[in-house]
């Protein structure tokens, strides 16, 4: 079984790698930037027109509000990149928000900062896919009428990519998501060089549409909550920025400076894509609501049911390059699979973050553990069945999905940014250097306003966006809040329990004697060997016990045992209920109370066989019996194993695997043993 699970294993994720290439798999700032920025680069193809959808409730009239908001999106996104880039230069540990927090704010501030990314990771993926899906099944109707398999099959392609190693995941998803970025600006260039130097008139499909407002003349309160509203929606351009704090042990080095130049790459891009896409959507008079069916109107007739809205990005690459043209149906594939591959920023984060938490010991210790590929292979499998069963309980539909989304990562940027600033002012009562006092003072200002700025944002998205869904993500949060807090109660309990004591305590203490019980069914070889080991150990009290389930049986056992001559008396414990395991923790648990200072210990005969098929006709009696005697204090379970002719072929067939090779690798040799070819000199 092992094989047949190897052969596939290796194909599918690649051979193992050692330990000490975990080196060679660190990445340079081309590969991290599609790596740990797919998500913010991604988002502006519908964070726009999230940001259009809320508008389009007010009419077309609000939609002149569409820059300023882009303005404040803007504003914010180089704020959160500026404060970051103190944070990777601060902590390059990779602990990022979850480190930053626990050490200036405390473990508790620590645990809600892990507990809002870990959600906002698996929301990356959920939206990601839900989103990729929808743009792909404008053009194959057949992943629309299948969203949720198809949906899944994507979240199980990508975990595969990723269990391949980062260094390969990342390779994979560079060129996608460089054609995508390549061909916004071609398109936000081109658009620019049509409208301000030609002079023509780009009419987006969606052009000559009314939109009919749910709300009519909005004024006061309520159009300052729309525009809170419009805003929350296109911060979601912001989602991931955080995931390269969190990955900076990925970079090559050096790692905080190359981390830190990644951070402004990603920014300055994200941020001219945005408002390059919003501008030509004004230009072009892309129209866009929140119920197209309903709110949009052609020649002043609803459209109806049958309508697909098109996004905001598609429109605008129509009116700028005309619809079906090579460089339009280019970026539609770029941008539907750079919006799979958005998910890829949650697949490296989540598992880093994971295996951090796992060493802090709010989360299991096997998250702290790399595969095969040396990648964190337990997180990235539990993100991609978390991120599956949201995607199925939400049915892959992202405009429910993106509700829940940008809650988490604002709790982050606020305790983040706060956590630096009391870092500033720690660092400041120490340093007394001029210069770096006042290098100091400017970056704890970016924070401090940092922090201003985004427990704004945090309040305005929540008041805007709870009932419609974010309670969900809250609900989340509290959720592995409490799971990881009870986690690591857990191993702190354990280990204060296994602490050795500096004193003598009785574990110290030697037992006045062992007395030592072999489990006897049948006399038979296993029966003989346990015997014999058992009087290896020399003990100072050895006696063979059976269970009285069938008389006919016990005679017989006891009439060979006293022909054999077996010098070790043999104990019959009576069973009416024909029971074997109840019997025997009795009797061993009468031991213990009658010479607590003894230890007992019990030696059972087991077989070894060789197909898994086999365990189930033998060793039953024996595995429970095992499984109650270790809840019994004192007593020590030793299984004597003896090994059945069928334990043979699967000796061999372990000896086979050891030496079974990958396809070409006996041609090519093992590279510690490949001989140089010869030069030109030594001819």
């Amino acid at each position: 079984m092992s094989k047949l699970t190897d052969v596939p294993k290796r194909i599918l994720i690649g051979r193992a790698l050692r330990s000490d290439k975990l080196g060679e798999t660190l990445l340079p700032k081309r590969i991290a930037l599609p790596v740990f920025a797919s998500d913010p680069l991604s988002s502006v193809a519908y964070a726009p027109g999230e940001v259009l959808l809320v508008l389009s409730v007010a009419g077309l009239s609000a939609y002149h509000f569409s820059p300023w908001i882009a303005l404040a999106v803007v504003v914010l996104m180089f704020t959160v990149v500026a404060s970051y880039r103190q944070n990777v230069h601060a902590y390059p540990s990779g602990g990022g928000d979850y480190e930053v927090a626990t050490t200036n704010l405390g473990p508790k501030a620590g645990l809600t900062v892990a507990s809002a990314l870990l959600v906002d990771y698996v929301l990356t993926v959920a939206v990601s896919i839900a989103s990729g899906i929808e743009n792909l099944g404008s053009a194959v109707p057949f992943v629309v009428e299948h969203k949720v398999p198809s949906a899944i099959a994507v979240i199980v392609l990508l975990t595969l990519m990723n269990l391949r190693g980062v260094k390969e995941s990342g390779s994979l998803f560079a060129i996608p998501t460089y054609v995508f970025v390549a061909g916004v600006f071609i398109m936000i260039a081109w658009g620019a060089w049509r409208g301000l130097v030609l002079g023509d008139t780009m009419q987006a499909p969606t052009a000559g549409f009314e939109i009919k407002a749910e709300h009519q003349g909005l004024a006061g309160f309520a159009l300052v909550f729309l525009l809170l509203r419009a805003f929350s929606s296109g911060c979601a351009a912001l989602t991931g920025v955080e995931a390269i704090s969190n990955g900076v042990p990925a970079f090559r080095k050096p790692k905080s400076k190359n981390a830190a130049t990644t951070l402004a790459l990603m920014g300055g891009l994200a941020v001219t894509m945005f408002c390059g896409i919003i501008f030509l959507a004004m230009a072009t008079d892309v129209r866009m609501a929140e119920k197209p069916a309903e709110q949009l109107l052609h020649n002043g007739v609803p459209v109806g049911e049958g309508y697909v809205q098109d996004p905001v990005i598609s429109q605008v690459a129509a009116a700028v390059f005309g619809d079906g043209t090579f460089f339009f149906v280019v970026l539609a594939a770029a941008t539907a699979l750079v919006l799979f591959l958005a998910a890829n920023t949650a697949y490296n984060g989540f598992p880093l973050l994971g295996s951090i938490l796992a060493q802090d010991r709010y989360l299991p210790r096997q998250l702290h553990t790399r595969g095969d590929r040396l990648a964190f292979s337990n997180g990235i499998v539990l993100l991609a069945g978390a991120a599956a069963l949201l995607v199925w309980i939400y049915g892959a539909d992202s405009t429910r999905l993106i509700q829940l989304y940008i809650v988490g990562v604002f709790v982050s940027f606020t305790l983040s940014q706060i956590g630096m600033v009391r870092h500033w002012n720690r660092h400041l009562k120490e340093e007394r250097d001029q210069a770096k006092r006042r290098h100091m003072f400017r970056s704890r200002a970016i924070n401090a306003f940092g922090a201003f700025f985004t427990g704004l944002v945090l309040v305005v998205v929540l008041a805007t966006k709870f009932t419609h869904g974010a309670w969900v993500a809250l609900l989340g949060m509290v959720i592995f809040y409490v799971t990881m807090t009870a986690i690591r109660r857990h191993y702190d309990s354990v280990a204060a329990e296994i602490a050795a004591a500096e004193e003598r305590p009785d574990e110290y203490v030697r037992p006045s004697r062992v007395r030592s019980l072999v489990l006897v069914s049948k006399l038979h070889k296993p029966t003989l060997r346990a015997l014999a080991y058992a009087k290896l150990m020399h003990p100072g009290d050895l006696e063979a016990l059976t269970v009285n389930v069938d008389p006919v049986e016990t005679k017989a056992l006891k009439e060979e045992w006293e022909r054999r001559g077996i010098n070790v008396p043999l104990k019959i414990l009576d069973s009416p209920y024909r029971e074997i395991t109840r019997p025997v923790i009795e009797y061993v648990k009468n031991l213990r109370q009658e010479s607590p200072r003894d230890a007992v210990s019990v030696y059972i005969p087991e077989y070894v066989v060789g197909h898994w098929y086999e365990h189930l006709l033998h060793n039953q009696s024996a595995l429970r019996l095992k499984g109650r005697l270790l809840f019994t204090p004192g007593v020590m379970v030793t299984s004597v194993p003896y090994q059945l002719q069928s334990s043979e072929a699967a000796k061999k067939r372990a000896r086979k695997r050891q030496e079974w090779n990958a396809p070409g690798s006996v041609r090519r040799g093992p590279v510690e043993k490949r001989q140089k070819e010869p030069t030109a000199k030594n001819n």
